[in-house]
């Protein structure tokens, strides 16, 4: 393994029928699948890049680029559709049996889809914000509607905004992470990607489709979960209020919860050590007899 994983020399490409798909491998043992948000200029390796080389120490890491969002080929699907069946088609495509998950707010609802539909191909899921369902804070949550505004007419101003939702620490919103996310967020194709993700008109349409579907929500569902879940929440997530959590901690048969403070969506980011320890000590746990 190089000593410095860079975006280069981790890239790789995978060739499936619906086009390639592409991610980041580092690292030698136990395959953990890592599972990226939504958001503008959202990729797998901006939510993961800075978490890579601890967990190469203990796994092979495979950082999938969800279709839709500028990386990976996009499919004729909704890009959120897409991606559950994206990250099926990734490990049959790679010939991977079980795996570890962890999915950071889409990518951890996509993980536990997986794990549901598919109890024997997920160990131990990890996912970060976004699963469940508001409970007491008013939804959507203020994250969600600046990600509406600046999808509806984005300009710089705007996209600070969102970003600066994301965080606790504004300082974690640097000129760099505000260039580079611009320049994915406004490429045409991405942006009209975008649109059919998180416009005004997208997501009205979304939650009343939701509320007419006949099929039961992800979260009512929790209780059939097999898989081993870690679930980790920043204390002050302005996306997905800490409230949300409630649902899955009562529902999810083997749970656990870590809370972290001074902390919002970006928890292994803004709280980047503490919860590496913390999902590490998680995922290499023995197995009890």
């Amino acid at each position: 393994m190089p000593t410095e994983l860079t975006y280069e020399s981790t890239l790789r490409e995978l060739a499936t029928d619906q086009g390639v798909l592409r991610y980041h491998e580092a690292g030698d043992g136990p395959p953990l699948l890592m599972l990226h948000g939504s958001g503008p200029g959202v990729t797998g390796w901006r939510n993961f890049r800075g978490n890579l080389a601890r967990f190469a120490e203990h796994f092979r890491c495979l950082v999938l680029e969800f279709p839709g969002f500028g990386v990976s080929d996009p499919t004729d699907e909704h890009p959120m559709a897409a991606a559950s069946g994206a990250a099926l088609r990734f490990l049959d495509g790679l010939g991977l049996g079980q795996v570890d998950v962890i999915g950071n707010s889409m990518g951890g609802i996509v993980g536990t889809q997986l794990a549901l539909a598919h109890p024997d191909r997920v160990r131990r899921l990890v996912t970060i914000g976004g699963i469940g369902r508001n409970l007491v804070s008013p939804g959507p949550g203020e994250g969600i509607k600046l990600l509406m505004e600046f999808t509806d007419d984005p300009t710089r101003e705007r996209l600070v905004r969102w970003l600066q939702s994301m965080v606790f620490n504004p300082k974690v919103v640097t000129e760099e992470l505000i260039e580079e996310r611009w320049r994915q967020a406004t490429d045409p194709d991405t942006l009209a990607s975008a649109r059919r993700m998180y416009s005004t008109a997208a997501m009205t349409a979304s939650f009343k489709a939701q509320a007419r579907s006949p099929e039961p929500p992800y979260w009512a569902m929790l209780h059939k979960l097999k898989a081993e879940t870690l679930i980790t929440w920043g204390r002050d997530d302005r996306v997905s209020p800490v409230d949300m959590m409630l649902v899955p901690m009562r529902t999810i048969p083997n749970v656990q919860v870590t809370i972290f403070p001074n902390c919002g969506h970006w928890v292994m980011i803004e709280q980047k050590a503490a919860w590496e320890s913390a999902v590490l000590a998680f995922l290499t746990r023995k197995d009890e007899a």
